[in-house]
């Protein structure tokens, strides 16, 4: 185990460089602007490529082209900046390449407040962009995690050939603590890439693949000829409306996913056990969360936490699990009710709701006053 003493924006940078990220396009935006920062020292120290473009868009549209290329790519913003850049990201679901897209959330909607907390862009990651794809959407709730998640972040793109969502907000990517770390050997061993063709150029069709697989994307300049569109497209990429391939493609986008949710899905449980309460958090506000459960337990007042990792696809057949376990539930969140929502859908019934949406955090004692009111 490694320790290191640093903040969670540059534990992503770090993260994905011993991912093996090669390159980062993007803009500078607060409060995501460290991550750029620390990638324009380590990139060029580690054989990789760091380009600031004038914009958003363009940002994602060079990551988009790295990747195109063979290279792990990461790109970095904040929920103005995702808004932006919510073009490309469809041409990516489309297209399927693999892309980790890191948002450090603010306030908002608009510009809202830069250099404030909130978790408002959980729906926006979920829906990025229109048309019908599946998302994966990564929480971290601490700064280790921050580390780890981004590892996993580059692995899930990389196996599943899609963007890949990394959700921090100001508070988690701005803090600046001790955090554990795995020995990079360990990493390494854990690292995933992406599948590559390796026979006759004239029988390489990209797209044609099992219906709940990924596509198989050799890098440009290899010798591999195939079509990259944000159109419909058949087995070599080349633009169709044949109905029969049109809904194929869409559905693989889906079971490629679904298929694989159990290994998707993380979550972390904290003192549910022998808790008759049930208390759901995630992201910075989950260590608030646990402050609180710590001192209602003293107390006598039992208590645990459900933490979702995987904000998309969320872990339905636990949360449906502990929903029909318990009557007293509360739901926190940095916004005024968003994955409450799916909670609720899930669950298949009403649960008592506390969020913030001022840019400040929750405090622990907030969230005592809330179970009190159980």
């Amino acid at each position: 185990m490694r320790d290191i003493v640093s903040e969670g924006n540059e534990l992503v940078a770090i993260a994905a460089i011993d991912a093996g990220c090669k390159f980062f396009g993007g803009y500078p935006i607060t409060p995501s602007s460290e991550v750029a920062h620390t990638m324009s020292v380590l990139l060029p120290k580690n054989d990789g490529v760091f380009i600031q473009m004038e914009d958003e868009i363009a940002g994602i549209s060079v990551a988009i082209g790295a990747s195109m290329g063979g290279a792990k790519s990461l790109t970095a913003s904040s929920g103005p900046g995702i808004s932006l850049k919510a073009e490309q990201i469809g041409y990516a679901f489309m297209a399927e390449i693999p892309l980790v897209i890191v948002n450090v959330m603010r306030g908002g909607p608009s510009t809202g407040l830069p250099t404030r907390v909130s978790q408002g862009d959980i729906n926006q990651a979920k829906s990025p962009t229109h048309g019908d794809y599946c998302s994966i959407a990564l929480c971290p709730g601490s700064l280790s995690e921050t580390y780890t998640q981004t590892i996993r972040a580059f692995n899930l793109a990389e196996e599943l050939m899609t963007p890949v969502f990394l959700l921090l907000d100001e508070t988690l990517g701005h803090m600046h603590g001790k955090a554990f770390l795995p020995e990079l050997d360990e990493v390494q061993k854990s690292l995933i890439s992406r599948r590559k063709f390796d026979g006759d150029p004239k029988d390489y069709k990209p797209y044609q693949v099992p219906n709940d697989e990924s596509a198989i994307l050799n890098p440009f300049f290899t010798g591999y000829k195939y079509h990259i569109t944000g159109l419909t497209h058949g087995y070599t990429g080349f633009p169709t409306e044949d109905e029969k391939l049109s809904s194929e493609l869409i559905a693989r986008l889906f079971n490629k996913i679904n298929s694989k949710a159990s290994k998707i899905e993380e979550y972390e449980e904290y003192m549910l056990e022998d808790a008759e309460i049930l208390l759901i958090a995630y992201g910075s506000a989950s260590l608030s969360a646990k402050e609180a459960i710590n001192e209602l337990r003293k107390n006598n007042i039992k208590i645990g936490l459900f933490r979702p990792i995987t904000i998309w696809p969320s872990p339905e057949k636990k949360i449906a699990e502990i929903g029909a376990r318990f009557k007293k539930i509360l739901v926190v969140e940095l916004n005024l009710g968003q994955y409450v929502k799916e909670i609720e859908r899930i669950m298949k019934k009403e649960v008592k709701f506390y969020g913030k949406a001022n840019g400040r955090a929750i405090s622990p004692n907030e969230i005592i006053n809330e179970v009190k009111g159980l």
